[in-house]
């Protein structure tokens, strides 16, 4: 059986460089044909291009010759992109309310990135999404050599579409993803300091409610959970006296401190981490399925597509499942040209990827970047317990930077949309934004805000 899978990604190894690349025209539950330019493809990296990465090209809506490209991969560790393409700010969208039968219905999304910014959408590392290895040790992998690796493929992607070399490129992300960013842009800027061939436009960088470093961000949740009355003054004040503001790593032998935390766990508990005004998931559960086979069964047979809309005790995981039954399917695969044989199962996000964390923190990257004259944007929903934007302000704190517009409201329509400050030095300059009513992440519930943002920050606007 094993001799059998060998043989297979052999025969798969030999057919890497063909039909690489293919443009999209139609996609199953999406009506007609596809109003956008989108490309998939593969690009092998490694000596032996053994680690073969699935893409997602949208050209811009706008002026693809001209407007950014963004690198866009999703956090996890080891989620797909699609993710991000489904749920968050490319230029599709479930069709919740029409979706019956078999596959998912497919429609526009009202607010989406692509109008205004090419997005190269990567399933990174390889073992997320249709990315994939032809060797079992091209499946070890951890945060530094994923960020090598992606760092790779942006240089032979762009040696292979060279009409985007001139386009100014940003780095994007979110969530997990916040650890490694970073260090793709330093290695794309010392490549460009040492010569390096392409030489690659970049421009800086883009963080959506993102990890940068475990201690600033974890610690951040109890005194976000008191901003928010989540937990009474008295009980906050106790942690804080007894825990000595060290919530992550406590001493275990302070009794007051631990009692302390397990009260606020048990609250923790009844909350939606990634969207504390919403609902906690409390059946149906997709942590609860380790296989892919499953969640499908199960999905099947209880009818997902048609019953989820009516159940009264609904959250958001639900929405998750329309993209297990969409990516898995074989049409669907066939119509976005992954290789056939290359994956068993598609996952949303891949917990059994063997993975090691070995940056717990990217604040040394975030420091390095200061020197140059890059542009940042970070973004965080305001209602997210998981990654909380008051932990993302204090350790931006520590990069001194000089402010040059205080925290203040930015609207959209008259309307406040979120708060805003922004710093600089020398020619880096740091967007922080919130965005009101957003969660974990923030474009995935607030599409319109999310937008509204990244166009004028683009465009060089105060937002």
């Amino acid at each position: 059986m094993v001799l059998g899978h060998v043989l297979l990604l052999s025969l798969i190894s030999l057919s890497t460089t063909v039909d690489s690349q293919s443009i999209i025209k139609t996609l199953p539950g999406f009506h007609g044909d596809l109003p956008f330019y989108l490309e998939t493809g593969y690009v092998g990296v490694g000596e032996r291009e053994e680690l073969q990465f699935f893409y997602y090209l949208f050209e811009s809506e706008r002026n693809p010759k001209d407007d950014p490209l963004v690198l866009w991969f999703s956090g996890g560790p080891g989620c797909s992109v699609l993710s991000a393409i489904v749920y968050q700010n490319g230029p599709l969208i479930f069709d919740y309310a029409n979706s019956t039968g078999n596959i998912p219905s497919l429609m526009l999304r009202p607010y989406y990135w692509t109008k205004v910014a090419n997005i190269l959408y990567l399933d990174t590392p390889v073992g997320t999404g249709f990315s994939y290895s032809t060797t079992w040790e091209g499946y070890k992998t951890g945060d530094l050599s994923s960020a090598e690796k992606a760092y790779e493929f942006l240089i032979k992607w762009l040696m292979e579409h060279p009409k985007f070399l001139s386009n100014p490129l940003y780095i994007g992300t979110d969530s997990y993803g916040g650890l490694t960013a970073p260090i793709i842009v330093q290695k794309i800027s010392d490549g460009n300091d040492k010569g390096s061939k392409p030489r690659v436009n970049l421009k800086g960088l883009i963080l959506g409610n993102p990890l940068t470093d475990f201690k600033y961000d974890l610690n951040s949740r109890i005194a976000y959970a008191h901003q928010k009355e989540l937990i009474s003054n008295k009980l906050y004040q106790s942690t804080k006296k007894n825990c000595k503001g060290e919530y992550l790593s406590p001493d275990r032998s302070n009794k007051l401190c631990i009692n302390n935390l397990q009260a606020i766990n048990k609250t923790f508990e009844q909350l939606y981490l990634f969207n504390i005004m919403e609902p906690k998931c409390s059946t149906w559960n997709l942590s609860s399925f380790t296989r892919g086979n499953e969640l499908l069964a199960t999905m099947k047979k209880l009818d997902v597509l048609t019953q989820s809309k009516h159940l009264t005790n609904w959250c958001r995981d639900f929405t998750l499942f329309y993209s297990y039954i969409w990516a898995n399917d074989k049409n669907v695969q066939s119509a976005l040209h992954v290789r056939e044989g290359t994956i068993k199962e598609w996952p949303r996000c891949n917990l059994s990827l063997w993975y090691k964390i070995d940056v717990r923190s990217s604040l040394q990257y975030q420091k390095l970047l200061t020197n140059k004259g890059h542009r940042v944007l970070i973004f965080s929903g305001d209602q997210d317990l998981a990654i909380p934007y008051l932990g993302t302000l204090a350790w931006i704190h520590t990069l001194n930077l000089t402010i040059t517009d205080d925290w203040r409201p930015w609207l959209i329509d008259d309307q406040i949309a979120g708060f805003v400050i922004t710093y600089s030095k020398g020619k880096y300059n740091l967007t922080f934004a919130t965005v009101k009513g957003g969660g974990h992440t923030a474009s995935e519930i607030k599409p319109k805000e999310a937008f509204v943002m990244i166009d004028r920050w683009f465009a060089y606007h105060s937002l």
